[in-house]
């Protein structure tokens, strides 16, 4: 029993391998299409000669929509079963990919993206349960490196992606990229993943699905608001912030009566889960957040094109690739408690380097920076989810990773609001131009708005003079940003510090391995 317990994290066999395969192209599509459609924004204005908030909807409603469905994800799993249910979702979200080509007006993007957002929103929970209960607990950890890959290389490859195909072609290949790889997955799920065997006993929670999908919706849809507003105190950000915050409170009290609730909150009575969830959860807020303005600054205050600020990013993604596989390993062999402080610390040294960001910082610099923050992220993120779902039983899997990935979604929405609203107050505070008004708004326009404007290209009459000084204020205002930001990655450190630093009794772990292939055929 030892020796064979022992030998099963030694390969990743074939059939697993394959199982892989079809659910990193379905996060490949998923993520990439995220940070594709964010360089897409200023050509959406143009095309539908529409706002930036107008646009921006593309976005929130895609999130909107991903809230809404995730939380369906684990029941809906264990009541279809995970092969039909993971093709039903890479069908909607080709399905809506094809749509958003069509789309003739901001309106019909935006609601297309919403039927995009409903397919994507299973691809990411359902694809770690099949990984998960594909290779048992002994091998979470490779596996999960395996699909940490586009987790990571998804925000760099994103923007050198989308720039590209701009420039060659036009917006809708932004769309229309998904098409080819989500026929390919589907062919390739159709014969790749096992037959279902799904479990019809379980009722569906109507009563929790009617506060925990609105409400998510509701406060995420808050958040989202609160970029555009500036302040927590518009209408429009804190009553639905609120709203939804009452009605999600709700379903937490709720959801330990009945047998089977949408989202069972009873799994955090697992320490590990609820140490990693935690961990997990404060690290995409600080991480994630900060991580979307890397590309801004390279845009706005040094002026690179999309793709050269995609390609600035690389080093990030080359870390990350390098340290991945061996953090994986690891994560089979070393509690995670032992080696994820060391990656976060690496984190956290490379971050420091963007507190420092001038005008003319030198590249070679922050490219070195980014380096060592993917070495971080590479022995991060994955080995806290592989924390996370190693100690569940088969039948809990599909729960346990949706709540992991709703938590993700709502410290992703949180950091980026965070990050935007103290970048945006900063550029606000920077002295007015004289005679320069926004042709929009009408109100006048900043020293730090007129530079970022050169710098993108637009032809504004603006003295040397000013163009270095508003360039000056951009600069120390993404600096600021940049220490909240390494503050909020201190502060991973403390959950972090609590995951798990000893090996699980061999007999659980032993357990779930012997019935982890059961459930998969």
């Amino acid at each position: 029993m030892t020796d064979q317990s022992a030998a099963a994290p030694a390969k990743l066999d074939a059939a697993v391998l394959k199982v892989a395969g079809v659910v990193v192209l379905g996060a490949i599509m998923s993520i990439l299409d995220i940070t594709v459609v964010s360089v897409a924004l200023p050509t959406f204005q143009s095309e539908f000669d529409a706002t930036y908030a107008q646009v921006a909807w593309t976005m929130t409603g895609y999130t909107l929509a991903l809230a809404t469905v995730i939380p369906l994800s684990g029941w809906a799993a264990d009541r279809f079963g995970t092969k039909r249910l993971y093709m039903m979702a890479l069908l909607l979200f080709t399905l809506g990919s094809v749509l958003c080509a069509t789309a003739g007006s901001i309106e019909q993007l935006v609601a297309y993206r919403v039927i995009q957002g409903l397919g994507g929103g299973m691809l990411m929970p359902i694809g770690m349960t099949i990984m998960t209960r594909a290779a048992g607990p002994e091998r979470i950890g490779r596996l999960m490196a395996v699909l940490g890959v586009p987790m990571l290389l998804g925000p760099i490859g994103g923007p050198i992606l989308g720039g590209w195909l701009i420039e060659v072609a036009s917006w809708h290949w932004v769309f229309l990229i998904n098409l080819p790889i989500g026929i390919i997955a589907l062919v390739y799920a159709q014969f790749a993943l096992p037959k279902d065997e799904p479990h019809a006993s379980e009722s569906f929670d109507f009563v929790g699905m009617l506060m925990l999908s609105p409400g998510l919706a509701l406060f995420l849809y808050g958040v989202s608001s609160l970029p555009e507003e500036g302040t927590i105190t518009a209408t429009k950000v804190w009553t639905t912030m609120l709203i939804g915050a009452v009605l999600v409170v709700a379903f937490v009290f709720y959801s330990f009566k009945p047998k089977h609730p949408l989202l069972d909150l009873r799994l955090l009575k697992n320490r590990n889960l609820s140490v990693a969830s935690l961990s997990l959860f404060v690290f995409v807020i600080a991480f994630m957040g900060a991580g979307l303005l890397f590309p801004s600054y390279f845009l706005q205050v040094r002026g690179e094109g999309t793709l050269d600020a995609g390609l600035l990013m690389a080093p990030q993604g080359i870390g990350a690739v390098l340290t991945m596989p061996i953090a994986g390993m690891l994560a089979d062999k070393i509690p995670v408690g032992r080696t994820v402080p060391f990656a976060m610390a690496l984190i956290a040294v490379g971050f420091l380097g963007f507190t420092q960001v001038g005008t003319d910082t030198s590249y070679l610099f922050l490219c070195g920076s980014l380096f060592v923050m993917g070495l971080g992220m590479g022995g991060t993120m994955m080995p806290i989810m592989t924390s996370a779902l190693r100690t569940l039983q088969p039948l809990e899997v599909a729960r346990g990773s949706t709540l992991v990935n709703i938590l993700q979604q709502i410290g992703g929405s949180i950091g980026t609001a965070i990050m935007s609203v103290i970048l945006t107050s900063r550029l606000n505070g920077s002295p007015d131009v004289p005679g320069l008004t926004n042709p929009q708004t009408g109100e006048a326009t900043t020293e730090a708005a007129a530079a970022i404007g050169v710098q993108q290209g637009a032809q504004i009459p603006l003295p040397p003079e000013i163009l270095q000084r508003g360039l000056q204020y951009a600069a120390d205002s993404f600096a600021t940003t940049f220490w909240v930001g390494f503050a909020l990655v201190l502060a991973t450190f403390i959950p972090i510090a609590f995951l798990p630093r000893k090996r699980p009794p061999a007999g659980e772990a032993g357990e779930q391995a012997v019935e982890a292939p059961i459930m998969m055929h």
